[in-house]
């Protein structure tokens, strides 16, 4: 992969406590050697506990909290799974309000694992085909979403993952998607 090929490219990672510390970790680390800047963004400031399924592992320093976070002053969006991270995610109306800004103006959303519960209760998955965990394949379903159990899902301006084993091709992909909405013209603020 070419270097800084997303250099000025800024990230969200939503993402609150017991996140599953893979799907944060390593699409960070990707997009970071790619030149994006990400910004982990979360309910409260400090620092969020991540989990290797349920064992306790890091903890990762929020850059930034929920209600500071503008969407206009970001490119792209992560969502990372953790089932205890996305189920309390996903109450959250400003996460719910900074996907639904995101998905309005055709923004690039990555997102793997539980993190889809945050679309499927910002009510965006309803047409869409998606990936997720196997265990939440009926959420998806039941809000409208085309299901698919593949490494990874395309759809408009979402890629979409299923589990830490997909990370190296979520990461491709994700890294695709973002470029080409970077390499877009900018619209005028």
């Amino acid at each position: 992969m070419s270097e800084n090929k997303l250099e000025g490219l800024r990230v969200a990672i939503l993402a609150t406590n017991l996140f599953e510390e893979a799907e944060l970790v390593e699409p960070r680390k990707a997009l970071q050697e790619a030149g994006a800047r990400t910004f982990v963004i979360a309910p409260k400031s400090g620092e969020i506990q991540a989990v290797q399924h349920d064992t306790k592992t890091q903890k990762v320093t929020v850059d930034m909290t929920l209600d500071r976070a503008k969407p206009e002053e970001f490119d792209a969006v992560l969502l990372p799974g953790g089932a205890m991270n996305a189920d309390a995610l996903r109450m959250e109306k400003k996460a719910q309000e900074f996907v639904k800004t995101f998905d309005r103006e055709g923004k690039p959303i990555a997102v793997i694992c539980h993190g889809s519960w945050l679309l499927v209760s910002a009510g965006l998955v309803k047409g869409r085909h998606m990936t997720s965990y196997y265990t939440i394949q009926d959420d998806l379903k039941n809000a409208g979403a085309t299901w698919n159990d593949e490494v990874s899902v395309r759809d408009r301006n979402w890629v979409s993952s299923r589990k830490p084993d997909d990370i190296p091709q979520f990461n491709k992909n994700m890294i695709e998607l973002f470029l080409e909405a970077w390499q877009k013209p900018h619209k005028a603020a």
